[in-house]
């Protein structure tokens, strides 16, 4: 009675006060224990009850496992497995199940397989707990597999074999093989199970089947607040907040309490919609039920007014809340690094290390990302002094944002010391170290690291060799990319729509657009847009425009629907030759055939191919009716042009628009002052020139590579 109040002191005064203990007392108090969260307790009564000469039974074996896995306490449930095995507890299908769980939490997904194949009194909670294994390891067609096992072995699927089944589904995007178990479902009769259904309901969610959904929704026998919790953040319309009004509106009708889960994901599906009238009457109705001040509706509301760009209106809510959990911090954070007001996020993170609020790793790595955009390299080695204090120093997560501040720093030397000293470095580390030394732009030093990583025997992943072929095209690292290709189709990774781009893309940047389009020719991923586009762009580049059009009928024939940034490849191979009218028509095709709205790089390549083609007025007149505030690369086009056909009036002009916005840009002076030069002025020229060393604009010296 006293443990299951939570008034954990008075349970163990009891059992203290016990003349005689027997195995029904002892389990009694290991499991309240862990009712109560005291798990480094638990594992202690657990030693106790060893020494006090009782054998544990399953139900001692199954707490203390939840225990070790609540606290990653591999080696001690490592220790309590080797013991069922001696005292021959293992074939208790709950206590191996309890095991095989433990080690799945804590990520051995091998050590689960090798207890189950252990096991020799299969029940259905066994095939259960090894299904639940591979979805909490993220291997979701392992639970696939064994769920299609259970079926040829006849064993009788249960709610729980369903709701691990739909859980993988969900995971790896498996519309096709959910439906399927949805069929299963039916056929088992199961479809009274509200939790079977709400999970069957949230599969479909997660995989665009949201009519899916709907129907399933609609066809429960009986809805809790669960169902509708998943309707509200699943299928309710993501750009309509007059349907998810409605749907709260029906929700109410049912006379279920809302509750703080409901709270939660309704403000963050205001977030979503950025409809901050809605979130603020849900405010109220919140504060109206007495919910405004649980730590994860409060949290919503903070993600709510950040994601509206309303940080004062989140700042208030947070300094609102005496009781602030660490998800709390976290948002603030994370809102102001959204608006780039990064100085900010580290005073909030220095108030939360002296309030002694314990961070996270979701602190940390936002913590890190702020020092890296803002410049501080102190402020961020001492955030990786906190990160070994705070015993992260293991956790993939922030391990891998730290190396992406390092190489953001330019400390290179840093980088590579911290990820030798990773005692257990798989490939998510070598992939981050590659990809951050891509995006930062040293391509030689990624390309070394991806030599040395094949001398020692590893095999890459598809993230690596897309972030490697990146570095060749971007160098123009040939003789590095007929390399890489052979290895992409011996992996298999040529079925990779990421993979296949990338060596069209490379190929296409070294010069040899023979074999980029070869690379083309045989992509299995012949239904993908970017596939398309990057061909249309290698081509482009080339200067082939009559074969970049090709491939965008080509495109057409096969059904793919074009994306803003198939245009700005295809108008720009019409730029290359000069073929405007054909240009001008492709933009307007955009709206007219597809859909699509101009984006400002649709519009930047429709007036850089007007400007070159010498229709200056034409280009000045899209300026300044398209939809979106001018840009420095927009003006640059048009007074490149002003320049080629010596328009020296709109060029002046240009030039002074372009000056205002960026008055330290060498491109306004070293136009202008070819646009008078070419046009005979050298007066006017050497005049512009003056200024320009005048204001301390100095021009950025040209440069050529070559591959030896």
């Amino acid at each position: 009675m006293y443990l299951k109040l939570g008034v954990l002191s008075c349970g163990f005064n009891v059992f203290d006060e016990m003349l005689h203990r027997n195995l029904v007392s002892w389990t009694l108090i290991i499991s309240g224990a862990v009712q109560n969260g005291e798990f480094d307790l638990c594992l202690e009564i657990y030693l106790d009850l060893m020494r006090s000469g009782l054998r544990p039974n399953e139900f001692s074996f199954g707490s203390v496992m939840k225990a070790c896995t609540i606290m990653g306490a591999y080696d001690f449930g490592w220790c309590i497995h080797g013991f069922a095995l001696k005292i021959g507890m293992m074939q208790n299908p709950y206590v191996g199940s309890s095991i095989l769980t433990m080690y799945a939490k804590l990520g051995d997904i091998e050590a689960s397989e090798r207890v189950f194949d252990c096991l020799d009194n299969l029940d259905v909670g066994c095939w259960n707990a090894l299904v639940g294994a591979y979805a909490l390891c993220g291997c979701s067609f392992g639970a696939l597999k064994v769920v299609s096992s259970m079926q040829c072995r006849g064993v009788r699927m249960d709610q729980f074999s369903f709701i691990n089944a739909l859980v993988a589904c969900s995971t790896m995007g498996y519309l096709d093989y959910g439906k399927q178990v949805h069929g299963f479902i039916i056929r088992s009769e199961v479809e009274s199970s509200t939790s079977v259904m709400n999970a069957l309901m949230d599969m479909y969610s997660k995989n665009n089947g949201k009519d899916s959904a709907m129907k399933v929704f609609i066809g429960m026998q009986h809805k809790d607040v669960i169902s509708w919790n998943t309707a509200f953040g699943g299928f309710s319309q993501d750009d309509n907040a007059r349907e998810t009004a409605k749907l709260f509106y029906e929700f109410m009708l049912t006379g279920t309490k809302p509750s703080h889960i409901t709270f939660s994901v309704l403000f963050r599906k205001c977030g979503e919609l950025m409809d901050l009238d809605l979130g603020v009457q849900f405010c109220s109705l919140a504060l109206h039920l007495g919910l405004f001040d649980e730590g994860n509706v409060t949290s919503s509301i903070i993600n709510m007014f950040s994601t509206c760009g309303e940080m004062g209106m989140a700042r208030l809510v947070f300094d609102s809340v005496h009781l602030r959990n660490i998800i709390a911090w976290n948002e603030l954070i994370c809102g102001y690094n959204a608006i780039c007001n990064h100085t900010e996020a580290l005073k909030i993170f220095c108030n939360l290390w002296e309030s002694g609020v314990k961070a996270d790793e979701c602190t940390l790595s936002s913590i890190l990302e702020a020092c890296s955009k803002c410049g501080h390299q102190e402020m961020g080695r001492e955030v990786h002094g906190a990160i070994i204090k705070s015993g992260f120093g293991s956790c993939g997560y922030v391990c891998s944002s730290l190396i992406r501040s390092y190489v953001t720093f330019g400390l290179l030397h840093d980088s590579f010391e911290f990820l030798n000293g990773i005692d257990r470095l798989d490939f998510k580390y070598w992939g981050v170290m590659i990809s951050a030394l891509v995006h930062q732009g040293y391509n030689y030093e990624a390309i070394r690291l991806f030599n040395s990583l094949m001398e020692a025997g590893k095999k890459p992943d598809e993230f690596i060799l897309g972030s490697i072929l990146s570095s060749c095209a971007v160098v123009a690292a040939y003789h590095q990319t007929k390399c890489v290709h052979p290895l992409v189709i011996k992996m298999g990774f040529d079925k990779s729509a990421v993979v296949s781009s990338a060596v069209i893309d490379a190929y296409a940047k070294c010069g040899d657009i023979e074999s980029s389009r070869m690379a083309f020719d045989q992509s299995f991923v012949s239904d993908d847009v970017i596939i398309y586009n990057t061909m249309i762009t290698g081509y482009a580049h080339h200067g082939l425009v009559m074969e970049a059009l090709e491939i965008f009928q080509k495109m057409k024939l096969a059904n793919v629907q074009p994306s803003q940034a198939t245009f700005v490849s295809v108008i720009s191979a019409c730029n290359y030759m000069g073929l405007a009218d054909q240009g001008c028509l492709l933009f307007e095709s955009m709206n007219l055939n597809y859909g699509l709205e101009p984006s400002p790089d649709n519009y930047g390549c429709l007036v850089d191919m007007l400007s070159r083609n010498g229709y200056l007025d034409d280009a000045k007149h899209i300026i300044e009716a398209m939809p979106f505030p001018p840009w420095p690369a927009i003006w640059r086009s048009l007074l490149s042009g002003c320049r080629i056909h010596g328009n020296r009036e709109l060029g002046e002009w240009v030039a002074e628009k372009l000056l205002k916005m960026v008055p330290e840009n060498d491109a306004a002076y070293v136009l202008l002052s070819k646009v008078y030069s070419e046009g005979g002025s050298w007066e006017d020229a050497a005049k512009v020139r003056r200024g320009m060393i005048e204001k301390g604009v100095s021009k950025d010296p040209g440069y050529s590579l070559i591959e030896i």
